[in-house]
């Protein structure tokens, strides 16, 4: 059988709606010098800038998270075989942490703790920076490299002193397009903090040996039940029917809802089935969620107010975590079994739910084709 093309890419994924616009077939297209395929919009999928240059050689389809043409490989290389057995993917062990450092503890999601790893993992040169999605204003991030800790702050919004002017912005999406920035690195040895779809491609893209993921040193995962995308009517319908301005949000974070802190220190939780509306569509079509193949999974869920969840699945990963622990910079919360059994128990609850909803999307995709 002879690969697949950009336009198979195009036919399999992009006519159905459920590109997760990650970047990878762009990044890693075996022609990506001559400018083969690309982004004409931040916001919708890529296409053919040359089409009669394409080499038809099947990475692009390879590697995308929604042809599932890697599964096997991946599955193999990490041990995993499905998610009736192994409902949160392969790990050695679960922790809930907390970063000792004020500041990322103040600045960072729950409890710092991917900002804390990031910031060792650079001082003790293991790698030169990260990718990471920087905040520019609630609902909205930007895929951006940081080398240092006062970066690492400014990507959390610790300095954020301007909200983005919504005159101007048609729109704005929670989702940023990490992968493309790797190229731009490609001297450097990276950490990259991606959603599922993210971490699946680049775990692709280093089965494949393809440049320059050889430069990705660590991969740091986000749990990840959905990501929102809003237009501006979107913007205006969001704020009166949860009567909040967008400029007087804080902070937003994820847990079992979605929690927005407004400036006035008020907190608003906001249930999923709430914003289905303002979700990605081609969110419908992941069935991950809690990043099983990253080398570490981070995410809110199961952990105390201030506290990270913190999956270690890879050796990678362990021996990470490890030295976290033994230089001190997070700590882990000491949980008897119980209530390590709910936290985990909530985690597979999540898990499920979003395999449920992929198995509804698929099924109705396949009805309508």
């Amino acid at each position: 059988m002879s690969p697949k093309s950009f336009q198979d890419l195009i036919n399999d994924v992009h006519d159905k709606g459920i590109c997760q616009e990650c970047g990878g077939c762009v990044s890693f297209c075996s022609s990506a010098d001559y400018h083969i395929i690309d982004f004409v919009d931040n916001f919708s999928p890529p296409v053919y800038v040359k089409k009669d240059e394409c080499l038809e050689c099947g990475i692009c389809h390879y590697i995308c998270p929604q042809t599932r043409a890697s599964d096997y490989d991946l599955n193999r290389s990490f041990t995993f075989s499905d998610y009736n057995s192994m409902p949160l993917g392969p790990y050695y062990e679960i922790y809930s942490c907390q970063s000792t450092d004020n500041k990322f503890l103040k600045y960072g999601s729950d409890g710092g703790v991917v900002n804390s790893i990031i910031n060792f993992l650079i001082e003790k040169k293991q790698i030169d920076g990260a990718i990471v999605a920087k905040i520019e204003s609630p609902f909205s991030r930007k895929a951006t490299f940081i080398n240092n800790k006062e970066d690492l702050l400014r990507s959390s919004g610790a300095f954020l002193n301007i909200f983005s002017q919504l005159k101007e912005v048609q729109k704005i999406s929670t989702y940023t397009h990490a992968i493309p920035e790797l190229k731009k690195f490609s001297s450097n040895k990276l950490a990259v903090v991606g959603t599922p779809c993210q971490i699946y491609t680049m775990r692709c893209m280093q089965e494949l040996g393809v440049t320059p993921s050889q430069n990705i040193e660590v991969c740091l995962g986000l749990f990840c039940f959905e990501n929102f995308l809003f237009d501006k009517p979107q913007i205006k319908k969001f704020e009166k029917n949860f009567n909040i301005r967008l400029e007087n949000i804080k902070k937003i974070n994820i847990k079992e809802d979605l929690i927005i802190s407004l400036k006035d220190d008020k907190k608003i939780h906001i249930p999923f089935n709430h914003l289905t509306e303002y979700m990605r569509p081609a969110c419908r079509a992941c069935n991950n969620f809690t990043n099983i193949y990253a080398d570490l999974s981070f995410g809110g869920l199961g952990s105390p107010d201030k506290y990270t969840t913190v999956i270690v699945r890879t050796k990678k990963g362990k021996d990470i975590i490890s030295k976290a622990f033994s230089a001190g910079i997070i700590k882990k919360l000491e949980l008897d079994d119980l209530r390590k059994q709910k936290r985990d128990q909530l985690l597979i609850q999540y898990s499920q739910l979003k395999i449920q909803r992929y198995q509804e999307f698929t099924k109705n995709i396949r009805k309508a084709l």
